[in-house]
């Protein structure tokens, strides 16, 4: 098993969406235990992994690879290679547990083409495993796009009443992106071709002769730049980035509360993990070059989102905003190039993938009941949700950075790490904590605490599936808090590969 153990998590969502095909669309209940029974089989089928990775966790280079280079289409150079590091280990435990949140969270938030709906689902789960997996770059390129069609179609399908026009947004936005970096990766392939005579799509094989175009008197400085820049464009569409960021809340506030955490919880990581597995070890050079810039939109995202969620009387709108803010931290910490602050970006990156799509299920619930979100129209929801407002403040105090909990280790690391590289825009970036909790507070005020709205007398607490999905990513917000050494002892070793052709300072 342990030698094709990726295949096997890669491939279980994608067998239950084959399943699904088989299935007639009129029996509904049949269709959701088979989706949530191959969601929870991917997320069981990951779990051996953790006691693997963490055995060989300090062993060099990718672990638990499957294939051979160019095996696939060996005309072209193309192979099915897959492996995994520390930082990708997790974003794939990351992502079986949302997957499987996220459709269980499905039973009763989706009524209509039921089957279409799950079917999707499973396949962009397979998309989002195989992108933390490929270390081909054409595979990689091809899950890449894999996802792009089954979240079009989610958001455009079953969302809200602009979905047509947030799923096209996103659509476009990451269209633009993956030609650039199509084009880099052209790029790559035919320079490896011109010094080795080797035409191939192996990450390990390029991360050798990449890194030559910087010192190449054929290219030189200005190339290597522009090739830096088709990359990162394409990952900081994924981040979001400002200015690239306006896509998210739009296709945040119109997508399905299931789908809303999978974009939150696992696509938004894949900027940052492009960032990492591509320009850092491509293209060190043009990355320490452009390392400031990088801190100067981390640190506007981090400013500019907070100022934007005080202004928002729409809860998931604010959330939605909020995770423009807090993956600025992610930015900032992969830009001052010091190991504390690298460190610090990656489990931001995990931290988020909790707290956000706990806090986007917190929206669910109140929306199911209430069907609107406007945080002024509530009132004294503590009174009659006591069990929900318990778990929205955790929520909320945990993504504020409250000391003892995982948003509060990451954003320490972060400002720690990038002190005394970018003295002023780590001073910056510190006040957003201050505005962070402005607003989080503003919206317990308002929604939570004084007199209860006679409305919403009589409204039922979490029910058993609510709980199932709030309260594991609730208990690891909390445990991460006391004990971040989970996670920073499985990334470590892999981050100081990646970098090793970065002067870290």
């Amino acid at each position: 098993m342990q030698n094709h153990i990726l295949s096997i998590i890669l491939f279980t969502p994608l067998i239950g969406a084959l399943v699904l095909l088989f299935v007639p669309k009129e029996n509904k209940d049949a269709i959701r235990r088979i989706a949530n029974f191959f969601a929870l089989g991917g997320f069981l089928v990951s779990l051996p992994l953790v006691s693997m990775f963490w055995a060989q966790r300090f062993l060099p280079g990718f672990k638990f690879i499957e294939g051979t280079p160019n095996n696939w289409i060996p005309s072209i150079g193309a192979g099915y290679v897959i492996g995994i590091d520390g930082i990708s280990f997790l974003l794939i435990m990351l992502t079986t547990l949302l997957g499987w949140i996220s459709i269980l969270s499905s039973w009763t938030a989706i009524e209509n083409r039921v089957k279409e709906y799950y079917v999707w689902f499973l396949i962009l789960q397979t998309g989002m495993l195989g992108v933390f997996m490929a270390l081909d770059f054409f595979l990689f390129f091809v899950f890449w796009e894999a996802m792009l069609v089954p979240m079009y179609l989610l958001i455009g399908i079953w969302g809200g009443p602009r979905r047509l026009y947030a799923a096209i947004k996103f659509f476009l936005y990451t269209l633009a992106g993956s030609v650039l970096m199509l084009l880099g990766i052209l790029f790559l392939y035919f320079h490896h071709h011109a010094l080795t005579g080797i035409y191939t799509f192996s990450l390990t094989a390029l991360y050798e002769t990449a890194p030559k175009i910087y010192s190449d008197p054929a290219y030189g400085p200005t190339i290597a730049t522009l090739l830096f820049f088709a990359f990162f464009f394409a990952f900081a569409i994924k981040v979001p980035m400002f200015p690239f960021h306006t896509w998210l809340p739009d296709a945040h506030v119109e997508a399905p509360t299931p789908v809303s955490v999978i974009l939150a919880g696992v696509l938004l990581k894949m900027g940052p993990y492009g960032i990492l597995r591509f320009n850092y070890p491509l293209l060190p050079d043009a990355t320490q070059w452009a390392a400031t810039a990088i801190a100067v939109f981390g640190v506007i995202n981090i400013v500019y989102a907070a100022f934007v969620c005080l202004a928002q009387s729409d809860l998931k709108r604010l959330i939605a905003y909020s995770s423009v803010s807090h993956m600025g931290f992610t930015l900032l910490g992969m830009a001052a190039l010091t190991p504390t602050a690298i460190a610090g970006a990656v489990f931001n990156m995990f931290s988020h993938g909790i707290i956000s799509p706990m806090l986007f299920l917190i929206v669910g619930v109140i929306y199911d009941r209430a069907h609107h979100r406007e945080i002024g129209r509530f009132g004294g929801l503590a009174v009659a949700l006591p069990e929900y407002s318990a778990m929205t403040g955790l929520a909320f105090f945990a993504s504020l950075g409250l000391p003892g909990m995982c948003g509060f280790v990451s954003e320490f690391l972060v400002l720690s790490g990038s002190f005394s590289t970018f003295t002023l825009l780590t001073t910056l970036s510190a006040t957003a904590v201050i505005i962070t909790a402005a607003y989080y507070l503003w919206a317990i005020h308002r929604a939570f605490l004084g007199k209860l709205n006679p409305i919403y007398q009589g409204y039922p607490d979490l029910n058993w599936r609510e709980r199932m999905v709030l309260y594991p990513l609730g208990a690891m917000a909390i445990g991460l808090g006391f004990y971040p050494q989970a996670i920073l002892g499985v990334i470590n070793p892999g981050l100081s590969a990646l970098v090793k052709g970065l002067r870290v300072m």
